[in-house]
Order: C-alpha cells, then structure tokens, then sequence
C-alpha cells in the first residue's frame, strides 16, 4: 500500500501520452499525486494499491494536462492600441514598423516602466490564462533593446512565477529589434547582444533559453547566426521567430543549431521543414498574429505532417501583433485557420507545447513522474476545447499536485 497526497477518481484522461494512440483516452481513470508529482495515471482497474490524504470525486469529468503557453510577450509597457487603427486604416505591420512604431514603441513605453510596473500590467493577462487552465508559460523580453530594461523585463517574469501557482519559464530576446539610439547599425547592436548582455544575463540565471527575430526588418541570418553562437557557447538552448513575413531560411538556421523551437513558420519551405525534423526542432504556430495583421499565407501544415514535425500552438501575447490571453481561443484559430485537427490542437497546448520548452521530461503528458499538473473540464467530449469560442469550461486546475483554480462554470 502506497500513501499519497491527493487521488482524483471518476475521470476520463487524455493522457497525451506518446505510448497510446491520439489523444491517449482512459475512460474509468485515476490520477494519484505525491509530492507535487504524477504516481500513477491511467486506468481505475489498474491502479496500485493507493491510500490518499484527499481524495477528489471528479464526477466523470475530463481530465487533460495542464495547458502550456510557449510563447508569450506578456510582460512590457503601454499598449498600441492606436497601431491597430491605423492598421485598420490600411496601414501595413511593415509600414507602421517601419515608420518608428511597432517593437520601438513599446520599447519606450517598457523602458519608462518600474519592475512593479511591468508586474502590475501583466499579472491580469497572466491571470486569464490561469483562468483557463494553464499551469506553464514562457515569456520573452525583447521590449529592453538595452541591458538594464532586459533586466527588468526577465526579472519581472521570474517574480510572476513567484506571485502566482504557475511555472515561467524565460527567454532573452534581446535581438528583438534595433533599438532607437542605433537605427541603421544593426551589426553593432548584435555586437551589444553577444558581447555584453547575453554574457550578463546568463551569469545572473534570468533565461532559460535565447530568441531573435529573424527578419528583413529585424535581423540577417548572419546576425542571427552570431546570437545563437553566443548563446551556444554560454549553454542556452535557442528558438527562433522565423519565416513568418518572408523565407530568409530561419527555420533552416534554428535547425542548424539544434533549436528548441522555430516560430511562426508562414513562409518556410520544405527544406527547412525537413531539417527540422531532424533536429527534433519544434514548430510553433501562432494563428493569433496570423489572424491579428491579416496575413494570407497560411504555415505549411501539410508538410509538417509529412515530416512529423511536432506542432505546438501558442498565443504569442503581445501588444502589437497577437494582443491574445486565451490559449482556448488560439486552439480554435488553429483548427479554423491552418486547419488542424483536434488532437492536434490539443496534443499543441500539451505535449508539444512541453517540448518547445524542453520540458516534456517534467511535463505535458499524464504519466507517472511529471509534475502533477491538470486541468478538469466540464465537456461531454475533448472536441469542445477547440470548437468553442468565447467558453471557458475549466472546472479546476491543479498545479504541482495542488488545485489552485476554479472557475464559476459547473455542470
């Protein structure tokens, strides 16, 4: 007879396992914590000989593991609400970049901000995903452009994790853009980013991981590709927003260094697609910024399927592209906009969402020895958390084998 903290009985899992087929379905299943980690997931029938402190009647709800969101903006300054007019009056992403707003704006605004500042503007976008069922998060920074506002920005993330039941993880995007004070010197901004913050930024534990924008109006492979050197060398995995305006091989490059992930994806060819399927480098969709700047071409789905390239979606958080807190809606838009399936929606908030991070070794499947983190739905089938819009039908939410979160819904 093995002892344990919490037991919830009477659910059906999607384990998301990669063992099980789809999305790994358990009808009579049984979840048993201990310590804040996964004992035992899976069939009732089969379950050890198990004596709980608590046990939790989940009255045959479903049972998914916690949500990921890998790949947020979520902490900066001010807003740009007004770029979404002019956006509306026919303005293009390109344009508005172009003409000094864009990334540079919130710049300014995130570098006037205090670290309580950035805390108290982000804690209600972090909290609506909470609401929603997610228990891990990634959030850049990237709105600094210089050391110290960096800094604050990652500094401001990790005490999000502090402050709220939910594990954040942080990535240096510090060639995000180029800053203001070194407009038409993008090769001596990227000398800053190698040779001075990335170095104190590591030594000081802030990112779990390195990004850049890799772009026609941000940075050039060759840029892009000393970063990551960098990063290399200082033993940070990296990511990489690639491809999404025009194909520059970003993808390639971030396969090239064994990415983590590669993101956004709208213009990858078929080269890259297949070099990052060998180098297991995950792709992270992001329809929210699809649908928010009006794009027309749409990921290569089709090619990542044929080359069993994982496939992750995320919100993109952020204020000017993807101004989106609900990892629910994201799933939808990746169903009715790149046309995924429901598996794959959900195995791309869970599973593989956790590989983008790095992290399915402690997370994103129900299986014994993962963080015990879950989210209990009031749904008759797993196809309602893609199908909905604007429903939030998150019974509880369990976080390090505590239930932290219950919504008013009840059935």
């Amino acid at each position: 007879m093995t002892i344990v903290d919490r037991l919830w009985h009477s659910c059906r899992l999607a384990t998301l396992s990669p063992g099980r087929p789809r999305l790994g379905p358990i009808e009579n299943g049984l979840i048993a914590s201990r310590d804040g980690r996964i004992h035992y997931a899976g069939a009732a029938a089969e379950a050890p000989a198990l004596e709980a402190k608590e046990r939790i009647d989940c009255g045959g709800r479903w049972v998914t593991p916690g949500l990921i969101d890998c790949h947020t903006h979520l902490v900066y300054g001010g807003d740009r609400a007004h770029e979404f007019e002019q956006r509306l009056a026919g303005a293009s992403y390109e344009e508005i970049a172009r003409a000094g707003g864009g990334i540079v704006s919130t710049v300014n605004a995130t570098r006037r901000a205090s670290e309580d500042d950035l805390i108290a503007s982000a804690v209600p976008r972090l909290d609506a995903l909470i609401s929603e069922g997610v228990t891990t998060i990634e959030i850049k920074s990237g709105y600094g452009l210089e050391l110290e506002t960096e800094r604050r920005q990652l500094r401001a993330a990790r005490r999000l994790g502090e402050t709220r039941p939910i594990a954040v993880r942080t990535t240096f995007l510090g060639a995000h853009a180029i800053p203001p004070e070194m407009k038409g010197d993008s090769s001596g901004y990227i000398d800053k980013v190698c040779n001075a913050m990335l170095p104190a930024i590591a030594a000081e534990g802030l990112a779990d991981a390195v990004d850049a924008f890799c772009e026609n109006i941000a940075f050039s492979l060759e840029e892009t590709a000393r970063v990551f050197s960098a990063a290399r060398g200082l033993g940070l995995p990296v990511k990489l927003h690639a491809d999404q305006l025009s194909n520059l091989q970003g993808a390639a490059l971030a396969a090239r260094f064994g990415a983590l992930s590669a993101d956004h994806l709208e213009y990858a060819d078929e080269a890259s697609v297949a070099a990052m399927a060998t180098a297991g480098t995950v792709a992270v969709l992001l329809p929210g910024a699809f649908y928010f700047i009006r794009e027309k071409q749409t990921p290569p789905v089709a090619l990542m399927r044929r080359h069993h390239v994982p496939i992750a979606l995320a919100t993109d958080s952020n204020p000017g592209s993807s101004p989106l807190t609900s990892l629910l809606l994201t799933m939808n838009m990746g169903a009715t906009l790149f046309r995924l399936t429901v598996e794959e929606c959900i195995a791309a908030v869970t599973r593989e969402a956790a590989r983008a991070l790095g992290m399915f070794a402690d997370t994103g499947s129900l299986e014994a020895g993962k963080w015990c983190d879950l989210a209990i739905w009031n749904i008759e089938r797993p196809a309602e958390l893609v199908y909905r819009m604007g429903f939030n039908p998150l019974h509880a939410r369990v976080w390090h084998g505590s239930p932290h979160v219950r919504s008013v819904s009840r059935a």
